[in-house]
């Protein structure tokens, strides 16, 4: 792994110096423009597969769904940005090989055969979707969801199909669920788990979020897994028989199971791989020399089972990006910002700071009217986690405080009447409280 200070960065201002980003992706994007920030003046060249200016993928499950959006309404930047940043863009090219030296200059080469140059190289290339290996798999009308060209197809299918099955509780099965129900569409929702996204929050959020979904009428079978896709003499899905022999009837199937980080390239340099590619606080991987962020990438993370995970949220793709390029220039940093992520399924806004536990003591904050919540998560009386439905004003304070170092006094917290921004003390110290009647 890298040295404390991260590898030596090139003079930025030497026109050999140009850094090579593959992945234009939220990560891709930040790192690129990090860079000028940092007053990086030297080549930049961000590499992307697909043909779109780079774009935000978050509305793909739920604007783009209902709406129908052009690549351009989601773009992360113009064409004129990049243009004027000299950052050279490279668009529908797939990078198929790399080599590195140990001072890391390099070179790269796309799939038509051309060769890119380079002194750095930053690896922010995602993840794809966790593909299901079952019979009936290539049958048409079974789709997953990652990119535009996947969102524009699904929306198409789901214009015209009374009846869908997706498979996987996490959030992207469950936004396409939501926003199927929004088109009339008829929704079941399969998974493996006991609860929906029982990967990432605690069981009083699934439930929650279980209740509003059959609410809306949609059906929810926990603990059940896919067995086949069965389909009709012209290649078209009609329905997906289940291991419990039951048999769900459907005009469209979604599939959303997880994605695999996208290690290919890293597995090519000898990178270290461990269910992504390892990279330590500053973003540097086990050359010494490479740099990566966002999705594909796997980072230190103190207090948990493993001591390391991947994070897959915008705010995280985003914030790792800001680290790499400040390794890159110079300005090595650790990532210590809160990791925080959102979901939007019906009316319901889900907002999540910190790591949530697998066990521990936790503080109940609910509405009266029952349709806004929060969860708090302790590790004794330090705060180290709070899941927030339709509370953003908890969700600010809680991040706020985890930011910072400090706690929510867990004593006072249950008290919805209590603003938790008032809680806020450093652990062990008492907090002066202000009732939400008191704030104008």
């Amino acid at each position: 792994m890298s040295s404390q200070d991260g590898p030596t960065p090139p003079n930025p201002g030497a026109e050999d110096d140009g850094v090579l980003v593959v992945g234009a992706c939220q990560a891709g994007v930040q790192l690129a423009t990090s860079l000028r920030e940092f007053g990086w003046t030297a080549p930049i060249t961000l590499v992307g597969a697909e043909r779109h200016l780079p774009y935000e993928r978050p509305p793909l499950s739920k604007r783009a769904l209902l709406e129908g959006v052009v690549p351009a309404d989601l773009a992360l930047r113009s064409e004129s940005f990049f243009a004027d940043q000299n950052v050279e863009l490279v668009l529908g090219e797939e990078i198929t090989q790399v080599e590195v030296a140990p001072d890391g200059r390099g070179s790269a080469v796309t799939g038509s055969g051309r060769r890119l140059r380079f002194h750095r190289l930053a690896l922010t290339v995602g993840a794809r979707p966790r593909v299901l290996d079952l019979p009936g798999a290539d049958l048409r009308g079974i789709h997953y969801l990652r990119d535009n060209d996947d969102a524009s197809l699904l929306r198409s299918a789901l214009v015209d199909a009374p009846e869908i099955v997706v498979i996987g509780g996490g959030f992207i099965g469950l936004e396409v669920a939501a926003t199927a129900r929004k088109l009339g569409c008829a929704v079941t929702v399969v998974l493996a788990d006991d609860r929906l996204m029982a990967r990432a929050v605690s069981p009083f959020i699934s439930n929650h979020f279980q209740l509003a979904h059959e609410s809306h009428g949609v059906g929810i079978r926990c603990a059940t897994l896919p067995e086949e896709f069965l389909g009709d003499e012209t290649g078209q899905v009609t329905g997906v028989r289940l291991a419990d022999g039951a048999v769900l009837t459907a005009d469209v199937v979604i599939i959303g199971v997880g994605a695999q980080p996208r290690t290919e390239l890293a597995a090519q340099l000898g990178l270290t791989v461990e269910g992504g590619i390892v990279v330590d606080e500053r973003a540097v991987a086990s050359d010494g020399v490479t740099v990566s962020a966002g999705d594909c990438t796997v980072w230190p993370a103190p207090g948990t089972p493993r001591g390391r995970m991947r994070f897959e949220s915008v705010n995280a793709a985003t914030e790792q990006a800001k680290v790499a390029a400040a390794t890159l220039a110079g300005r090595p940093r650790p990532w210590l910002s809160t990791p925080w992520f959102w979901s939007d399924q019906f009316d319901l806004k889900l907002q999540v700071a910190g790591i949530v536990p697998e066990n521990g003591e936790t503080v109940l904050r609910i509405a009266p009217d029952a349709l806004g919540s929060s969860v708090l998560h302790y590790a004794g009386d330090r705060l180290v986690a709070a899941e927030c439905v339709n509370r953003p004003a908890d969700f600010m304070a809680a991040k706020s405080a985890l930011t910072a170092g400090k706690t929510i006094d867990p004593s006072r917290a249950a008290d919805v009447g209590v603003r938790l921004k008032s809680l806020i003390a450093e652990p062990g110290t008492p907090a002066i409280e202000t009732k939400e009647e008191d704030v104008a």
